[in-house]
């Protein structure tokens, strides 16, 4: 039955109006995360606190409709996947100030904006995923040795154009600078085993395959493809790789966010302040991350069998997020300039 419901709210989403007769007491959410990841725990907020949530998801335009609809917005919060549209909405003046003792002592500062438009909610890590066969132990150990010409034609990744390796890139700039990320980056592509194609999973799979070594991917689709029992097919693929955590040895490994934000012009400003400090809390923290493979933000909150059984403790670069996300103009125009893509 929660199938059918999740279903029938991804398929109703792009045309739910928001009534502006319902009662006070409520929450209009965009979201681009899926149903599946947050409808239980609205359903526990609202049991919690009486407060109604109404959901409008969709993959992509969101950030677009709320910019068009201004002041006349619906929405109370904006709901991502990605720290892109995030500071994107940030960039555009869409968010208002969040001030919360409770999200702030919940909430890492490498987390938050640093003027409270934005919050993480969950995290994961930018992983090198190392055939076990084909790669020692301890052959690779940074980003920075993607570069190394041993690697020539033993790499694979996605578009170095996706909002995953953006953030990746706009780390490198936001550690080495532009013109050192640029030779990096120009050396990784030499050492691509392949023109840059596919999703994550994709590229652990081209390790499975044999065209390539090294591949870059998000922590998470590891516990995807092992847990996926309609495709066992990708049981394998996780299985014939290694985890690499890098730059263990200095800054720690790249991480990304999940996250919201309070819109400009929201109607139920205190009550998705309410939501969102629900969402920090431990049990929200526990059930959001472990549904989908990735780790809370929020300090010293258990983590999933699975995430403990093969990723362990790391550490995870304390960078705030908005210095890196300033550098994904830049770092896409490092794409095109060194034909990354091409």
């Amino acid at each position: 039955m929660l199938r059918k419901s999740l279903f029938a709210l991804a398929t109703l989403s792009t045309t739910l109006a928001f009534n502006p007769m319902a009662q006070a007491e409520e929450v209009n959410i965009y979201s681009y995360r899926q149903p599946f990841l947050i409808e239980p725990l609205l359903k526990a907020f609202t049991e919690q606190t009486g407060i109604k949530t109404n959901v409008v998801f969709a993959k992509k335009g969101l950030l677009e409709r709320l910019e068009h609809e201004g002041r006349n917005s619906p929405a109370d919060i904006l709901l991502t996947s990605d720290i892109g549209p995030l500071f994107d909405a940030t960039e555009k003046g869409l968010f208002a100030p969040l001030s919360s003792d409770i999200v702030n002592a919940n909430v890492p500062a490498q987390f938050r904006d640093p003027e409270g438009r934005w919050v993480g909610l969950t995290s994961r890590a930018r992983l090198i995923y190392a055939s076990k066969d084909r790669v020692k132990d301890g052959e690779i150990t940074s980003y920075e040795e993607l570069a190394d010409p041993k690697w020539k034609g033993r790499i694979c990744t996605r578009s170095g154009k996706h909002t995953y390796n953006l953030s990746l890139i706009g780390s490198m700039i936001a550690h080495h600078g532009e013109e050192e990320a640029e030779n990096w980056l120009g050396a990784v592509k030499e050492n691509l085993a392949q023109k840059p194609q596919g999703n994550d999973r994709a590229q652990v799979k081209a390790i499975k395959e044999g065209v390539c070594d090294l591949a870059l991917g998000n922590s998470y689709y590891f516990g995807h493809m092992l847990t996926n029992d309609k495709e066992p097919e990708q049981k394998t693929w996780a299985e014939s790789v290694n985890l690499v955590f890098p730059n263990q040895a200095d800054r720690g490994t790249h991480m990304n966010i999940s996250g919201v934000g309070i819109t400009k012009h929201a109607p139920h400003a205190a009550s998705a302040q309410k939501l969102i400090e629900f969402l920090t809390e431990e049990n929200a923290q526990k059930y959001y991350a472990n549904s989908n493979f990735e780790f809370p933000v929020r300090p010293n909150t258990p983590r999933s069998e699975l995430i403990e059984k093969y990723m362990g403790e790391f550490k995870g670069d304390s960078i705030n997020l908005q210095q890196v996300s300033a550098q994904r103009s830049a770092a896409a125009k490092l794409v095109d300039k060194v034909g990354f893509d091409n």
